[in-house]
């Protein structure tokens, strides 16, 4: 996660989706129980998801070259699946933290999540991540994505400018911009302007 590649990729705003349903915080609300998991288990479900995060990036490559409603759909199931699994994955062991599944798969986690079609799934998994992050088992830098990605879609300003327009190829709007690139640099982003020349060029 650290790497520049998983962080340009995570900074590209994927194109926006409209959450199709939402379900019921009571139920679907993840739970931070705290027990232990078995090494076995802990390396099944971080393969699991490694295995759907690269099904949904080889539908997104194949819909880069050859855009169709019939592709279109395949992407909207399978992110609409990936997210009930980690729904399922988090109700019974908590949010997928790098010590538990490894960073691969925690990563893997969070990219489902940006994708999920649930916003009350992303705010519960939000307040777990920072949690995680506040506690030392998870990068800070997964909390700015998901921080960022509530926030836009709640219509409010984001913390560090990881959410891109399509649009206008800039950030959406962000709080207190002149104090922008010292949050990023302290969750590990380049300042945006460097971040932005590194997206325009594909670098």
């Amino acid at each position: 996660m650290n790497g520049s590649g998983a962080s340009r990729h995570l900074t590209q705003d994927p194109p926006h989706e409209e959450h199709e349903e939402h379900s019921a915080l009571a139920h679907d609300a993840p739970q931070d129980s705290g027990r232990a998991v078995l090494p076995a288990l802990a390396c099944a479900l971080g393969r699991e998801l490694v295995r759907r995060a690269e099904e949904e990036q080889r539908l997104m490559r194949q819909a880069q070259r050859n855009r169709t409603p019939g592709l279109r759909r395949r992407i909207l199931d399978c992110r609409k699946e990936n997210a009930e699994a980690l729904k399922a994955m988090v109700r019974r062991h908590a949010w997928p933290t790098a010590d538990l599944v490894g960073a691969e798969a925690s990563t893997a986690a969070l990219m489902i999540l940006l994708h999920a079609p649930d916003l009350d799934f992303q705010l519960s998994c939000r307040d777990l991540i920072a949690q995680a992050t506040a506690d030392g088992r998870c990068p800070a830098l997964h909390h700015a994505y998901i921080a960022d990605h509530c926030a836009v879609e709640l219509g409010q300003p984001q913390y560090y400018g990881t959410r891109i327009d399509p649009a206008t190829f800039r950030p959406y709007p962000t709080r207190c911009p002149d104090t922008l690139d010292e949050r990023r640099r302290d969750v590990g982003l380049a300042p945006l302007e460097e971040q932005m020349r590194m997206l325009r060029h594909g670098a």
